[in-house]
């Protein structure tokens, strides 16, 4: 059976869970059994000067969230290694803002040198926004891994989404981070109102980019964002996106993030088995599942993953 994206997407939903089997080939034969798991900080909160109408820390936002500077070294390091020691692969700093001060950016390389110094295997990531070319590569230098950047939507539906921040500058940032030899984790956000058109626009221009690994984020509408009343998701329109990106892109690696469980609800499970990696604790400004479900629903799906409990 040759499985198309735009067929999976416009399935009819008695008929999702039937595409299951055939996807799970897919995940099987890329990443095995194993679920590689990756935790991030908030490490700067609020008062961005965008105004990504899906975003809580949006200049635009009236959201309830914690507003606070960039963290101390120590606040940075501690986090990181907290998670590390309950056998999270991957950790990532990010910040609100589109892109940080020199300032920042050093902190944060600094916090990078100490943690690969003190854990020479642990997977270091940074979410910091637009950067140029010598801030991304101080970074590399400085230990950080990886570098996450989302295109977030397609580019033509981006205007509904952000009037401050250009799509081009986005595809630009990850091309560039590409470039200079970072692995380049770049995804986006479901639910917003994008079209399956601007779907495969979406995912054709990550194939382009060749990204390592692809986050997929589906919209947690939280109350005094401008898309607190979006309404667009079910499980099984969730699970048929996930489907066709896991088909789309046989040998990347596939990650479901931000608003798994909201979104998912009790089919949650059929996400987690045909992907390679999971988001676990807390989001950017909303909570997780515990550490102990996540690893309970991965052992009963018979997948792997390195979470200590």
């Amino acid at each position: 059976m040759k499985l198309e994206i735009n067929d999976i997407l416009t399935t009819k939903p008695e008929e999702v869970l039937f595409l299951f089997s055939d996807v799970l080939k897919f995940k099987l034969s890329f990443s095995g059994r194993f679920i590689e798991t990756c935790a991030i900080l908030n490490a700067k909160s609020g008062k961005c000067p965008s105004d990504c109408k899906f975003c809580a820390q949006s200049k635009e936002s009236k959201a309830n969230i914690k507003i606070y500077p960039l963290m101390s070294e120590e606040e940075l390091y501690n986090a990181a290694v907290s998670m590390f020691s309950r056998g999270v692969d991957r950790f990532s700093f990010v910040c609100s803002g589109i892109k940080p001060t020199v300032s920042e950016i050093k902190r944060i390389g600094k916090v990078a040198e100490r943690i690969k110094a003190d854990y020479p295997e642990a997977k270091l990531c940074a979410s910091l926004g637009q950067l140029d070319r010598d801030s991304l590569l101080y970074l590399k230098e400085s230990g950080i891994d990886r570098y996450h950047h989302n295109l977030e939507t397609s580019k033509e539906f981006y205007p509904y989404v952000s009037s401050v921040q250009r799509w081009e500058d986005r595809y630009e940032t990850v091309a560039r981070a590409k470039e200079l030899g970072f692995s380049v984790c770049s995804g986006g956000i479901f639910g917003l109102g994008e079209s399956i058109e601007d779907i495969v626009s979406f995912l054709t221009s990550l194939k382009e980019l060749a990204v390592d690994s692809i986050p997929l984020n589906f919209l947690y509408p939280i109350k005094g964002a401008k898309f607190e009343y979006n309404n667009f998701l079910t499980p099984l329109k969730v699970l048929r996106i996930i489907f066709a990106v896991r088909v789309f892109f046989p040998d990347t690696f596939i990650r479901i993030c931000g608003g798994r469980e909201y979104n998912l609800e009790q089919l949650q499970p059929f996400a987690v088995a045909v992907v390679d990696g999971l988001m676990v604790g807390n989001y950017l400004t909303t909570r997780g599942r515990s550490l102990k479900d996540d690893v309970e629903l991965i052992n009963n799906l018979g997948l792997k993953c390195s979470l200590k409990i």
